[in-house]
């Protein structure tokens, strides 16, 4: 004890010791503190207590955390701790039922639509298991929203830090990541937790969750949707388990369109990033025995400024794919179930539901700040409506083959012109030509591109004359293009 700083009383001081613990919890020995060290921590005003089961914490988060700092077994926890707090399960009449509206409902399906039947028998899921099942998703959607907040985090307390203590927090930075993603991930747990319990089935929240061809139904959830319509219970599974399989059958079918859907979210998550002004402010009066006002901020969405231009144009493409996918699954679904009586009230419910949202839902867009219901729902079913009159459902079903020949947000404003270009391609008629056409046809045609012919050099190929290699000076042509730049 000869080398410790000491107080004039012959002690450690308080700072000392916090310093101390400080490099206990990075040296891995936050397990166990010395009760002695830890009760001289009052002449800071720290609470003793508080501190060693902060100290805990975030040992804990340090050993689940990942790369980034964020703890995502704790998001899995707090989710499965939320999911499972009713201690429900589905019961053998609740499977023996939905398993029969299923086998029902593939029936009527087959009628309805061309796309193939699933792989795997549908499944019925309790909350906890739609958590584990979907989880990784969310973890993928979320991601980029913690790494900006863990990053700016960071950087903000780091700039508030005194002089003297710069060093300390240099060597802080592991720690401010994980307090940054660690109370994200609790966060994320929370609403997904809470989610599991609004959920009625596996494509209930629009974007692909399950696994690629897996439908499930939550029997729990399912009861309290059905509890307020006043229409017959099996009605309503027929209904629920129609709409499921078809949304399951459809990305089982356009295998492209999951990862072109989870794209076009990631491609607005990765343009978020945190208000560091608010952030700055929160820091600068951040008292860490209250993390309250941390977290009420992230869950909040304080934190995300307003929207980028370029994150409007990826939001407003992600929803219109979003009701493109919707409204093809309730065009399907209500042909399928045309016989049921309660079809049109329950769609109905169901289209308010999806068009408003759950607490939950809407806490999923204040954290990641993506909102992922499909607004344009009605004008794309009405699309779907109009191109299945025209052309029937073989040739609405084969726009999904591949993907450029889905509807876009133009053909859900003027499905028309869509119709009219299927009925033209049914008569065997050659589609109207556009510019991207014709410039393709003059250049595989080797003739000389409009940019070229005003730069008077000559497009590579367009003489038929083989163009000189590199390094080659005689009889330069200009193009200075190698061979394999030809046009073929």
């Amino acid at each position: 004890m000869a080398d410790d700083d000491t107080t004039p009383g012959g002690g450690s001081s308080p700072e000392d010791d916090f310093q101390e613990l400080i490099r206990q919890l990075f040296g891995g020995g936050a397990g166990d503190f010395d009760p002695e060290q830890l009760s001289r921590l009052s002449g800071m005003n720290i609470d003793p207590a508080m501190m060693q089961a902060v100290m805990r914490q975030l040992q804990g988060a340090f050993a689940s955390a990942d790369e980034s700092g964020i703890s995502w077994d704790m998001a899995e926890r707090q989710a499965l701790h939320i999911a499972n707090q009713e201690g429900l399960g589905v019961t053998a009449g609740q499977r023996t039922d939905l398993d029969q509206a299923f086998a029902l409902a593939t029936l009527w399906l087959s009628e309805a639509t061309t796309i193939s039947d699933l792989a795997s028998p549908p499944v019925t899921l309790t909350r906890g298991g739609w958590v584990e099942a979907t989880l990784p998703v969310w973890q993928d959607l979320a991601a980029p929203v913690a790494t900006s907040i863990a990053d700016a985090l960071t950087s903000a307390l780091s700039a508030q830090a005194p002089e003297d203590m710069q060093g300390l927090v240099q060597g802080a930075g592991r720690l401010m990541r994980t307090v940054g993603g660690s109370l994200f991930a609790s966060q994320l747990g929370q609403v997904v937790g809470s989610l599991s319990k609004e959920v009625v089935s596996g494509g209930d929240v629009g974007i692909p969750l399950m696994p690629d061809g897996e439908a499930a139904i939550l029997p729990q959830n399912f009861a309290d949707f059905g509890r307020d319509l006043e229409v017959p219970e099996d009605q309503l599974a027929l209904y629920v388990a129609t709409r499921e399989l078809a949304h399951a059958r459809l990305f089982r079918h356009a295998k492209w369109l999951r990862l072109h859907v989870i794209s076009q979210v990631t491609d607005f998550a990765r343009g978020v990033h945190v208000d560091t002004d608010a952030l700055e402010d929160l820091a600068s009066r951040f008292d860490p025995s209250e993390p309250d006002e941390l977290r009420r901020a992230i869950e909040s969405g304080a934190l995300l400024p307003a929207r980028s231009e370029a994150q409007e144009a990826a939001l407003a493409r992600l929803e219109n794919l979003l009701a493109t996918i919707e409204g093809w699954v309730e065009v399907v679904t209500e042909t399928a179930t045309s016989r049921l009586p309660s079809a049109q009230r329950i769609s109905e419910a169901v289209r308010r539901r999806r068009a408003v949202g759950g607490p939950a839902e809407r806490a999923l867009g204040s954290l990641v700040g993506l909102e992922i219901r499909p607004r344009r729902m009605r004008e794309a079913a009405a699309m779907w409506r109009a191109v299945t009159d025209a052309v029937g459902p073989a040739a609405r079903d084969a726009l999904w083959d591949y993907p450029d020949l889905m509807p876009s947000a133009s053909d859900i404003d003027d499905p028309a012109a869509l119709v009219a270009r299927l009925e033209a391609r049914a008569r065997g008629e050659e589609p109207a030509r556009d510019e991207m056409d014709d410039a393709l046809a003059r250049l595989l045609a080797g003739e000389v591109p409009a940019a070229a012919a005003e730069g008077d050099a000559p497009a590579p190929g367009a003489s038929g004359e083989k163009p000189e290699t590199e390094g080659d000076d005689s009889d330069d042509d200009g193009s200075g293009a190698p061979e394999d730049h030809r046009p073929v």
